[in-house]
């Protein structure tokens, strides 16, 4: 029961919202004068509101265009990932998270510079909304691969084709998803990342990942990984 007089935090029962919420915890988590990696997609699209209104002196790398365009108007700097260096903190959201730390990522196609972001960084945040936390991965598990070839890359993976309509990779690269079972995804990441003509998949390992921020009807929760351990609820 709350304290009388105190009004109750606000439902966060809209997707959005969550979104929002997770993205704003994630902003919250940079510090002035950080080298910053930005990730792509609808979540990504609250942080970076978030991160402008805290006027921080930052240094980013976009791993999209879309990304790079909002960054600049709303007043971020934005240079390549080789002027930078190793990141202080690369924040991106995931299509499916489990509690594990395993991800899919790669619904908007970016998911080759989102790993290569990810990896650059000392610290890998993902934020997400409630319905993207699932108990294990599932199909789709989107794939880059090169043009060249792509109807025989696609025959070798056996369960996969190619997305209607969808844009290029930020390379120009075609995207695919693979739509087999995963069950072990360790497994299924080295047959995919072992296939002649697959650029990237989107499984992303735990190792990867330093802290995941789900956002639910009711908070932000943080999870930690990367052998930091422990969990704890944000306000």
């Amino acid at each position: 029961m709350g304290v009388p007089g105190t009004p109750a935090p606000p439902s966060l029962s809209d997707a959005e919202d969550q979104k929002r919420a997770a993205a704003e915890a994630a902003a919250a988590l940079v510090d002035d004068g950080q080298r910053v990696g930005l990730g792509t997609g609808s979540t990504v699209a609250h942080l970076l509101p978030a991160l402008a209104a805290r006027s921080l002196s930052i240094r980013c790398v976009a791993t999209s265009p879309a990304t790079e365009l909002l960054a600049r108007e709303l007043g971020l700097t934005v240079l390549e990932l080789d002027e930078l260096g190793e990141l202080d903190i690369a924040i991106d959201g995931a299509d499916q998270v489990t509690a594990d730390g395993w991800l899919v990522k790669g619904g908007g196609g970016a998911h080759t510079h989102e790993k290569i972001v990810a990896a650059a960084a000392r610290r890998f945040v993902v934020i997400a909304s409630a319905e993207k936390a699932v108990a294990a991965l599932q199909a789709p598990v989107p794939l880059e691969i090169l043009r060249f070839g792509a109807q025989r890359t696609l025959a070798a993976l056996g369960q996969a084709r190619l997305r209607e309509s969808a844009p290029p990779s930020p390379e120009g690269n075609v995207i695919a998803d693979y739509l087999g079972p995963v069950e072990d995804p360790r497994t299924l990441a080295a047959r995919l990342a072992g296939t002649p003509g697959v650029v990237e998949h989107g499984l992303f390992a735990p190792e990867l990942v330093s802290d995941v921020l789900i956002a639910g009807p009711h908070g932000v929760e943080h999870r930690t990984l990367a052998g930091a351990g422990g969990r704890r609820e944000l306000a």
